[in-house]
């Protein structure tokens, strides 16, 4: 269908759009003409991602003069898959609309590991080995050598690339990284550097947060980027935790040891330079007295991480005279090192933010706050000149140089945490130096700054107004939308107490209890006697997981409920958690009925949907609190109550709600969908835990299901089955409409958005 809102002309793939998806395309037009960022946070399973594509590439078509570039960020690889698919969809729909008119370049960017296609590379174990393995193939280096020394291997698909040089391009199209990877594969071409190469060009482009929020990487993909770009977040309620983990940097003991061993090697090449080479080092010492901003004119293939911190109007300037001499640099780092190693023989728990930490550095080691922020971009220099191909052997000291230059660069949104020990098994020494960012707006600024709009979205953005002051920014558009259903498919229960009217939870003085473990047992039991197909059960932690399952089989519950259905566990293990959800799968599918064990903020709990048969229960054991004795987590909750005037409390109930409204979200994919969400824990019956969850859960939770025992819950699930079991208008007959055709909205076409809802 394609319909009108206001001066864009939106082409929707489908004959009929849901009342919520209209109101969300109405709210995104609004941030889009006033080009600012908008807060929208829309239930699951309600078709956010084809609701998002229409109106973009809908309202980049209605301005072809100025078009707007989509840059569609999504957190895993399987989710740019589906985002994907949607938009090969809906450019077919505009193809035949609008002919030719309407073509449009979209693809996904991810890793060398994702992408490439030489079958000598891409085996490599992990992703830093595949990196490196390209670049010994690649480099600008390795490629001079090659052409006076036949037996040097280079990668016959890059080459290719090179060759065809400007003929290298992409057609009109939509590429997942599959086509991609086929494109690559026919033409003879590398996939990763196309992609990378045409991601200028592209009208659409999908690809990880990190290619935006870690200054490391978008240092080099985004930063070619157009500011009249539409950046959206998909799935974004953990945003913050992406933004922090982007700045934060972790040193142990085996990274001191590992970079020792780099300088060790690196110092060799130096000398061997020296004795064959010494124009080389002399040219690189002169082109560091020019400044930094040199760089920018390698050969895509010798780009390496960019700066993780660095504004533009430093690299600008010229390399502290102490460390253009690259056998003078190493020295500085060694001292560094040794410093480092020095700080974590401590007996005790350290905190301090950096300009105390750089003032020690200063006083013991001699190493200025300059000479540490240039650190990072100068060992770069460094690895280019001694034509370091391996770089995954080296991330040690690349992993010294990022601290050093965080450290060196920010005063403040900062500490610097020294552990003796893991508190969790306080008998075995395992130091470690962390340095933590606390606040989120750090990392995200620079995209704010420079797009104008940005749109965060999410089915689990409550409250929504703490997003604003976490990322620090201003909305022009907030709104959270609710579900329209045809019938009640959404059973959410609050369950305080047992059969034997005990409470249950897990807070920490009660969650070993015999009593709490019984009844939450018998829950379980209860529930897979009566309950279809799969349950989801979520703990609050592995730990918690194994100690109740374990006392569980000995009290003999495990084995009751194994007559009734499979039990499958995640584990920490990605191949063994795949294994497990596909057997659980199998087991949903020939109607044995299976139930899943997994952990709140686990792989599964992010990404993974249990819709239809799947899911028709979940079950979520406790408030997945995050470890509050956790140094960490008590410096950012301080940070954010001086800075952001947020409370301690109210910041860990909204991250713990967050985390329990993301897994009771997994069983409801769609509308013809139904399930039910038990929250076994009797804090949830408290206003002030309850009222954080997301809208459309919150409408569905009667005051009825506020506190109920197991033997209530029974009763209510048995007579919720029974009413789904009935045949319903999927339209909606009875006065309200969840299905709108093209001839609604044009009847509509003068009534408001609030009245509709």
């Amino acid at each position: 269908m394609k319909f009108q809102i206001e001066d864009v002309t939106v082409y929707f793939p489908y004959d009929h759009i849901y009342p919520e998806q209209y109101a969300y395309i109405v709210e995104l037009k609004r941030a889009l003409d006033a080009k600012g960022h908008c807060l929208l946070e829309m239930p699951t399973g309600t078709g956010k991602t084809i609701a998002l594509l229409s109106l973009i590439t809908s309202y980049a078509l209605s301005k072809p003069s100025n078009p707007v570039k989509l840059l569609y960020c999504t957190r895993t690889v399987h989710e740019m898959e589906k985002t994907l698919a949607e938009l090969r969809l809906l450019h077919r729909y505009q193809l035949q609309h609008l002919g030719p008119a309407a073509r449009l370049l979209a693809l996904g960017l991810s890793s060398r590991k994702n992408l490439c296609v030489n079958p000598a590379v891409v085996t490599a174990e992990n992703r830093d080995s595949v990196d490196a393995a390209c670049r010994k193939l690649t480099a600008s280096w390795v490629r001079a050598l090659a052409v006076e020394n036949r037996s040097i291997p280079t990668c016959s698909f890059f080459e290719n690339y090179e060759k065809a040089a400007s003929d290298a391009v992409l057609p009109p199209g939509v590429y997942t990284l599959q086509d991609l990877r086929a494109f690559g594969k026919e033409k003879g071409w590398c996939p990763y550097y196309l992609a990378r190469h045409m991601v200028q060009f592209a009208n659409v482009v999908v690809y990880s947060y990190q290619y935006l929020l870690d200054p490391k990487v978008a240092g080099i993909i985004s930063k070619e980027m157009q500011r009249e770009s539409v950046v959206v977040f998909d799935e974004a309620h953990n945003i913050d935790n992406v933004c922090i983990e982007a700045l934060s940097v972790s040193v142990r003991s085996q990274t001191l040891e590992g970079a020792t061993r780099n300088l060790n090697k690196m110092s060799q090449e130096i000398e061997r330079f020296k004795a064959t080479d010494a124009g080389r080092l002399r040219a690189e010492y002169n082109r560091l007295v020019e400044g930094l901003a040199q760089r920018g004119n390698l050969p895509i293939t010798d780009t390496w991480l960019s700066n993780p911190a660095l504004p533009d109007d430093i690299l600008k300037e010229a390399v502290p005279g102490n460390i253009r001499r690259a056998e003078h640099f190493l020295s500085v780092l060694r001292r560094l090192v040794q410093y480092l190693k020095g700080r974590l023989q401590t007996e005790n728990l350290e905190k301090e933010g950096p300009v105390t930490f750089v003032a020690s550095v200063n006083a013991q080691a001699g190493i200025d706050q300059k000479m540490l922020r240039f650190c990072y971009d100068r060992l770069h220099s460094l690895m280019m000149t001694l034509e370091i191909t391996d770089t995954d052997e080296f991330l040690h000291i690349q992993t010294i140089c990022d601290f050093a230059t965080l450290v060196g660069t920010y005063t403040r949104g900062f500490s610097i945490i020294i552990e003796p020990v893991d508190e969790r098994m306080p008998s075995i020494p395992d130091p470690v130096l962390q340095l933590s960012c606390h606040d989120a707006s750090l990392a995200i600024k620079p995209v704010f700054d420079r797009f104008q709009t940005v749109v965060i979205t999410s089915g689990t953005l409550s409250p929504i107004d703490l997003y604003p002051r976490l990322l620090n920014f201003n909305p022009v558009v907030s709104r959270s939308f609710t579900m329209s259903l045809t019938r009640d498919c959404i059973c959410p229960m609050v369950l305080t107490r047992g059969s034997d009217q005990l409470p249950v939870s897990t807070k920490f003085d009660m969650r070993n209890d015999e009593g709490v473990e019984r009844n939450y047992g018998k829950l379980l039991l209860e529930m897979v006697s009566i309950v279809p197909d799969g349950i989801v059960c979520f703990f609050v932690s592995y730990s918690y997981m194994d100690g109740i399952v374990n006392s569980w089989n000995e009290k003999g519950i495990l084995k009751e409920i194994m007559q009734h259905k499979l039990v499958f566990i995640e584990t920490q293990d990605v191949v063994e958690t795949t294994l497990a959800l596909d057997n659980y799968r199998k087991a949903c599918d020939c109607g044995r009925g299976a139930v899943f064990f997994s952990v709140a903020r686990g792989k599964v709990a992010e990404g993974i949907d249990f819709d239809r048969h799947y899911g028709r229960l979940v079950i979520m054991f406790g408030v997945p609190f995050q470890y509050t004795l956790s140094r960490i987590l008590g410096a950012r909750l301080e940070y954010l109550r001086e800075t952001f005037q947020i409370k301690e409390g109210d910041f860990l109930t909204f991250d713990a709600v967050r985390q329990a409204a993301q897994c009771v979200g997994r069983v409801i994919r769609s509308k013809a969908d139904y399930g039910m969400m038990i929250f076994a824990d009797k804090r949830y019956s408290r206003h002030d835990k309850r009222s954080k969850l997301p809208g459309w859960i919150l409408s569905h939770l009667r005051d009825a299901h506020l506190n109920l025992s197991t033997d209530m819950a029974v009763h209510i699930a048995r007579e919720f089955l029974r009413k789904m079991a009935q045949p319903y208008d999927k339209k909606g007959g009875s006065g309200r409409k969840t299905l709108l055709s093209e001839e609604d909205l044009e009847k509509m076409g003068n009534v408001s958005i609030e009245e509709m809802f």
